[in-house]
């Protein structure tokens, strides 16, 4: 059987090695007579897979011990609406919601704010194709914003941030869904971290938030209870039945990023499997990535064809070869590789063996 790499931006390609543990507890867990997927969240063996996973994920990040790790529902899309309702009530109404747009994930965002606050793009980079992050000094923030909201790797586009956003003592919101867990990140200069979990920790349904503790009173009265960070976090993210089995996958992930050596081993893995793509990319102009080189995402490369129509060969070629779901998303089109912490450095190399195969032909 031809071997195969997953390049899909999400659900994306989990590590072997988890796939391969879990399937070996799927009919019973540690001796338990169960699988995950049939206990109860509040019995005593998946009380204790939680912990481990939240003890888990609080290390990997050096998540401070003033802020709180929820395992919620919904998806980022999801907290797009949910952050509002727990943030703006720190504001008199009508409150405004900073942005800096980078993108399509970003740009969702400022659509579903508006349902609840002014909104006030501080720097976009609609203008420009969405190729790179606006600079700093060029936002032009709201001096009583209720925060800052930034999508920090925009997975359709391919456009990450390469530094942590500064508000003053306005909280900045970042939306990490597509790049946590792939590089070192300082979580006490932001109010608000949050990820859905299907590209770099487990199966769809999870969405972690990584929330400071003075901004848990700050719900809207509309805000429904089961949304509530601070009910959650008073719960032990077991206010409402959790995506137990999803929280127990993210697990054996996080138990595996340390055995690898944590993020920071990760980081550097990242950056030569990125290295190298982009460098045959950058080869000859066959192929094109149109991101600024000083924004380029480590986790999602978008790239399109000199001439587009070989892309449906290119395709084909690709998915006989093993290499799997490399079309571009259908906003942007092109082609679109993955290479999320779970892809080896192995299929990076096989892709871009490819691409000057492909090209020279």
């Amino acid at each position: 059987m031809t071997q195969v790499f997953n390049f899909s931006a999400g659900p994306a390609v989990l590590p072997k090695e988890v796939l391969q543990q879990a399937a070996a507890e799927m009919l019973d867990w540690h001796g338990s007579g169960m699988s995950v997927m049939e206990m109860s969240h509040r019995g005593p063996e998946f009380i204790s897979i939680y912990e481990q996973a939240e003890a888990d994920l609080r290390e990997l990040l050096a998540v401070p011990a003033n802020y709180r790790i929820l395992f919620m529902q919904g998806g980022g899309l999801g907290q797009n609406a949910i952050v509002p309702l727990n943030l703006l009530g720190r504001k008199q109404q009508p409150a405004t919601i900073d942005f800096v747009q980078t993108g399509s994930w970003s740009s969702k965002s400022i659509k579903e704010a508006k349902r609840y606050a002014q909104v006030n793009v501080a720097a976009s980079g609609e203008a420009g194709g969405f190729t790179g992050v606006p600079p700093q000094g060029e936002w032009k923030l709201s001096p009583d914003a209720a925060y800052l909201h930034v999508c920090t790797n925009e997975t359709i586009d391919g456009v990450e941030f390469n530094f942590a956003p500064e508000a003053g003592e306005v909280p900045v919101v970042a939306d990490m869904s597509s790049h946590i867990l792939s590089r070192a990140v300082d979580v006490s200069k932001y109010g608000v971290i949050f990820a859905g979990a299907q590209k770099n920790i487990g199966p769809a349904g999870l969405t972690l938030v990584i929330v400071r503790d003075d901004l848990l009173d700050s719900a809207l009265p509309i805000c429904p209870g089961v949304f509530n960070w601070r009910a959650v976090a008073d719960a032990d993210s077991m206010l409402n039945t959790p995506p137990t089995y999803a929280i127990y996958i993210a697990g054996l992930v996080f138990a595996h990023l340390k055995r690898l050596g944590g993020v920071e081993a990760m980081e550097r893995i990242n950056i030569e499997k990125a290295r190298l793509l982009y460098a045959a990319l950058d080869a000859d102009d066959f192929y094109q990535n149109r991101v600024a080189p000083s924004a380029r995402s480590r986790m999602n490369v978008p790239f399109y064809l000199r001439d587009e129509s070989l892309n449906d060969k290119f395709l084909a070629g690709a998915k006989a070869r093993g290499l799997l779901q490399l079309k571009g998303h259908k906003s942007v089109g092109g082609m679109r590789a993955s290479i999320y912490n779970a892809m080896p450095i192995e299929g990076v190399q096989a892709l871009v063996d490819y691409l000057n195969e492909f090209a020279g032909r």
